[in-house]
């Protein structure tokens, strides 16, 4: 089989005085941190959609990358990404992909006629997963593309659209199936509004509501064992979307009972005006944490840039809140990043992936080192420790009544103890863990 990277080689770690910038400088996988192998704590993923599919192009210009594969043909270039994507993944150690339906396969001219030229790739992806052992991290439908969900899909007025997202749907879960996907996603797409002067919205949320109960329960009849997930996503493309942040979809999912966990971007949550370790953070707390989608933001601008990340601060209280959950189960870091315009090379691909690899194995490397130091775990236990013991206990406990509380404060007077935040003093901590 043809070759499409020749002057790449295998990316091998070297450690970080290396200059060679084909090698990792951070991310040693077979390395155990905190008591696994580095590669099975970041369980890193390949975008089918930006690494093979993504052309530079925005809207403002045409693609700026080459990634015809040399061929025209949809069903030829389909193929050549397949031999395309697991060459990267070989060459860069990556052992996971994800991707949408609409990535892998061109539309037919009816729903049947697609569903022929899906079945016809995920063959040769089966093929190619049993010889190499990659394997699928998650899969999900396009449903936000064609004009067919100008409105939305589950949240469609149009209920063709509705059954027509239903059975595309239907089909990626069949696909996430046969080749063992640890998970299936809901990425919101179009589920959202641009006024209200035209929206039932109580019928729009529960429609979705309905879509992802009768998806759940197909999948799981057909003996699909991955995680559901829903991604949460402001703004991008309505102006409100249902699935806004890490709360709200927790509150939808609650207020429908759907067993589903959150796959978390890091550019979804600062477009939603929050920090991706905020976002973590409340699907850990809640018990929703359940995969990544690792990129960054341009905090310059205000769409969904999906840069390769690189701030490893960012990447530091990401992993310091992946292990705090107790690691992956089933998700993992999938690279939801696309080089930029100008970098026209297809080499910039593997560049890209090296650095954010790095990215995360430094971010991996140093939150270990934060929960190794202590500090801050025991200044957030001392800060609270007003409610181990007296009135605080009875509040934790449940048994304080309003009127013991109010007994309570008209003996105090007035708060008296109030002790410093010591913010300052925490990010010194974490620069010193970091860099001394």
């Amino acid at each position: 089989m043809a070759e499409f990277f020749p002057n790449i080689p295998r990316i091998k770690y070297e450690g970080p005085q290396s200059d060679n910038p084909l090698a990792f400088k951070f991310y040693n996988p077979e390395e155990e941190i905190a008591g696994r192998k580095m590669k099975d704590h970041l369980r890193f993923s390949m975008a089918w959609w930006h690494t093979l599919c993504a052309n530079g192009t925005d809207m403002f210009g045409v693609g700026t990358v080459d990634k015809s594969f040399n061929t025209s043909d949809p069903m030829d270039l389909a193929k050549a990404k397949v031999e395309a994507g697991f060459e990267i993944m070989d060459k860069t150690g990556i052992e996971f992909f994800a991707f949408h339906d609409r990535d892998i396969a061109p539309e037919g001219e009816n729903l049947a006629e697609t569903n022929r030229n899906l079945d016809v790739i995920v063959d040769l992806i089966e093929a190619k997963m049993k010889e190499t052992g990659k394997k699928l991290l998650w899969d999900t439908a396009n449903m936000f593309g064609n004009p067919r969900y100008m409105h939305g899909a589950g949240t469609s007025p149009n209920a063709d659209a509705f059954a027509y997202a239903a059975a595309q749907a239907k089909k990626a879960i069949e696909i996430g199936t046969r080749l063992g996907a640890e998970g299936y996603t809901f990425w919101g797409g179009r589920e959202g509004y641009d006024t209200l002067l035209n929206t039932n919205m109580g019928l729009e949320l529960d429609n979705m509501a309905r879509l992802l109960r009768m998806e759940i329960e197909y999948g799981r009849s057909i003996g699909f064992k991955g995680n559901f997930y829903v991604e949460p996503k402001p703004k991008e493309p309505t102006k409100h979307q249902y699935d806004f942040d890490s709360a709200t979809v927790i509150g939808f999912l609650r207020k429908y009972g759907l067993d589903m966990k959150l796959n978390i971007e890091a550019n979804h949550g600062t477009l939603a005006g929050h920090t991706f370790q905020h976002e973590l953070r409340v699907a850990r707390t809640e018990g929703y944490f359940g995969s990544v989608d690792a990129n960054i933001g341009d905090m310059l601008l205000g769409w969904d840039t999906d840069e390769f990340p690189y701030n490893v601060y960012d990447t530091t209280l990401a992993m310091y809140e992946v292990l705090k959950a107790g690691g992956f189960e089933k998700g993992g870091l999938n690279f939801d990043s696309k080089t930029r315009r100008p970098s026209c090379g297809l080499d910039d691909i593997f560049h890209a992936h090296i650095m954010g690899m790095d990215s995360f194995a430094l971010g991996l490397r140093m939150a270990d080192k934060l929960i190794k130091d202590g500090r801050i775990d025991k200044f957030v236990e001392e800060r609270y420790s007003s409610y181990n013991s007296g009135i605080g206990k009875k509040i934790v406990d449940g048994t304080a009544t309003v009127q013991e509380l109010e007994e309570y404060a008209l003996a105090m007077g007035d708060v008296k103890t109030n002790t410093s935040g010591r913010q300052e003093y925490l990010e010194a901590v974490m620069n010193q863990v970091m860099f001394g």
